[in-house]
């Protein structure tokens, strides 16, 4: 019986083919935006764990989350180095961890900090050792595999994050070492010290006096200090990662910090959400889409069966005659639905996979974040069942009809007919 189904289905081999393709469409369509709407946010939440705020230039929030959480995006700007002693001085602060951006070496983001960032998601050194001193960093497993980086191999960063820019080269650094993969963020960033940062652009580190008329000036209002921007060129921060030490910091930190001239507070969490809520609805709607070309791939398989049962009652008989049972005779009809629906069920599992490779290579931005053909979800076996049910359930009557026919009437029909 499986080999009479098939021979049934190459003989329509076009329609076949087309029924495949439109569930095979809703299928690629289904599987890539839950792939990629759970990466997404398994990706944020693991980027953003242990991060309650990040301090940095006015702009947008978002901009500030995105660029100096998960590094996909242009900082907002630049704020004043004494930003770090301010806040790791609140008695609200838990701990506070610095960034330097704006430099990245073949398209790898060289991220200026202190070992605190380790901290932040767990990293822990592969090969060689931590920096130490400026000039030194360690490369995220992801980073060194894409760049060849390796301990002992000097590199000289560019200026920008598309790594096109100008390059440092009177500032090499020299890798100490390779971190082991921690499925974050830190994975595809080269870490290093502030310091390396501010000599890369020539820029002296501040001292124990800094210069009021040329980096920034700091005062009390009442019991949040202020710190209002002076012109001229300084050794800058882009932001600071902070964590609460308690749960009303994140009511009373955020506002002290907004009300500031040169600095603003945005909340990772917060801003995700935001983020994840303006894409909802239109990941809905892309999946009742895609449910509907499924169905309607459902549909073209109950037509096309139903079609086929009428024309091929004589054949039907004729299997009964030489021994087959309703169930076998039926069987047939219900094994083509079950085969169109798993057929184009897996085609469209396996052109998900491809289109997302293809998105990873075409925008890094995507592979940034995880998105890639090797990423894989239960829930895609969920969509599998569900449209190899719809088959089966699209063939379910054009088999029940072939079930009920009577073997004489329809004899009698077929020889009337020859």
């Amino acid at each position: 019986m499986p080999s009479l189904a098939l021979a049934y289905l190459r003989e329509r081999g076009a329609v076949t083919l087309f029924s495949m393709l439109l569930i095979a469409l809703g299928v690629a369509t289904l599987a890539i935006l839950l792939l990629v709407s759970t990466r997404i946010e398994e990706r944020f939440a693991s980027d953003s764990r242990g991060i309650d705020l990040v301090v940095g230039a006015k702009g947008s929030p978002l901009q500030l989350v995105l660029s100096s959480v998960y590094h996909i995006d242009t900082p907002t700007g630049n704020i004043p180095a004494e930003s770090l002693a301010l806040l790791r001085s609140d008695p609200f602060v838990s701990w506070a961890v610095p960034l330097a951006l704006g430099d990245s070496f073949r398209g790898m983001r060289i991220v200026g900090t202190d070992p605190g960032f380790l901290d932040i998601h767990g990293a822990q050194i592969a090969q060689g050792r931590m920096f130490v001193a400026d000039g030194e960093a360690v490369i995220g497993a992801e980073a060194a595999r894409r760049t060849g980086l390796a301990p002992g191999i000097r590199f000289a960063g560019s200026h920008g994050l598309g790594g096109d820019g100008h390059a440092h080269e009177a500032r090499p650094i020299s890798v100490t070492g390779v971190l082991a993969p921690t499925g974050t963020v830190t994975d595809r960033l080269i870490l290093t010290s502030i310091g390396t940062i501010w000599a890369m652009h020539g820029i002296a580190p501040p001292t124990g006096q800094p210069d009021h008329g040329n980096v920034a000036h700091a005062h009390d209002h009442g019991d949040t200090p202020v710190l209002e921007r002076r012109e001229g060129p300084a050794p800058d921060i882009t932001a600071v990662l902070v964590s609460y030490r308690s749960a009303i910091a994140a009511v009373r930190l955020p506002a002290a910090i907004n009300r500031q001239t040169a600095l603003q507070a945005a909340s990772p969490a917060t801003e995700t959400a935001r983020l994840l809520t303006l894409f909802g609805s239109a990941l809905d709607g892309a999946r009742l889409f895609a449910w509907l070309v499924a169905v309607t791939g459902a549909l073209s398989v109950f037509v096309i069966l139903l079609s086929a049962a009428r024309g091929r009652e004589g054949d039907m008989a004729l299997l009964r005659v030489m021994g087959a049972s309703r169930m076998q005779a039926a069987g047939t009809i219900l094994l083509e639905g079950l085969a169109i629906a798993l057929a184009g069920a897996i085609m469209g599992l396996a052109g998900a996979h491809g289109l997302l490779w293809l998105a990873a290579r075409a925008f890094p931005t995507l592979a940034a974040v995880g998105i890639g053909p090797g990423i894989v979800h239960p829930g895609e076996l969920a969509i599998l069942v569900a449209v190899i049910g719809l088959g089966v359930l699209a063939a379910a009557f054009p088999a029940i009809r072939v079930y009920r026919a009577d073997l004489a009437e329809t004899l009698a029909r077929a020889t009337g007919g020859a």
